[in-house]
């Protein structure tokens, strides 16, 4: 005789999926929280540049944000997990 469970709810699958990459690939999610971050500051820095232009330090910190991004990006790529940021 084998036990039947219900399936579970939404939202505990939700739960289990993220649970799953933190475990599976404790470095996705790092990943994606400093692209979201990247691409916040590198759109408020261009807006920066095209309205009022940019300080050198200002310019830094946009090469900064863009290589993070970058980074993360190849690591969510070599996980497979670019679907987390949009990607294919």
């Amino acid at each position: 005789m084998s036990a039947r469970t219900a399936p579970l709810p939404p939202a505990a699958v939700e739960a289990m999926a993220r649970l799953e990459l933190r475990l599976d690939a404790p470095e996705v999610l790092p990943a994606v929280a400093r692209y979201q971050v990247g691409s916040f500051r590198t759109a408020q820095l261009s807006d920066w540049l095209y309205r009022y232009g940019l300080t050198d330090a200002d310019f830094e910190s946009l090469e900064f944000w863009q290589d993070t991004m970058r980074e993360a990006h190849a690591t969510l790529a070599a996980a497979g997990r670019l679907d987390l940021i949009g990607g294919a």
